[in-house]
């Protein structure tokens, strides 16, 4: 998992967008998409956005710090 605003999205892997005020955007490996915990981040921004997204990208509703503990423990297991 990586922060860049300007690099390409790699194959293998996907853009979100995360935090609250201010948005980031992270480039994470498709295989987070299996993980129970990462599906319910997915849930909670359809539910907060369904699919109209701000950035006009997938938008996680959670804090920076929360969404790297999280992804941090995905790349462990």
């Amino acid at each position: 998992m990586y922060i860049d605003e300007t690099m390409a999205v790699p194959k293998g892997h996907f853009a979100v967008y995360v935090g609250e005020a201010e948005k980031k955007r992270f480039v994470v490996p498709i295989s987070f998409l299996k993980h129970p915990s990462f599906q319910k981040l997915l849930s909670e921004a359809e539910e907060e956005f369904g699919f109209n997204h701000p950035m006009s990208a997938l938008t996680i509703p959670c804090s920076k710090e929360a969404f790297i503990d999280l992804t941090c423990n995905l790349q462990c297991s």
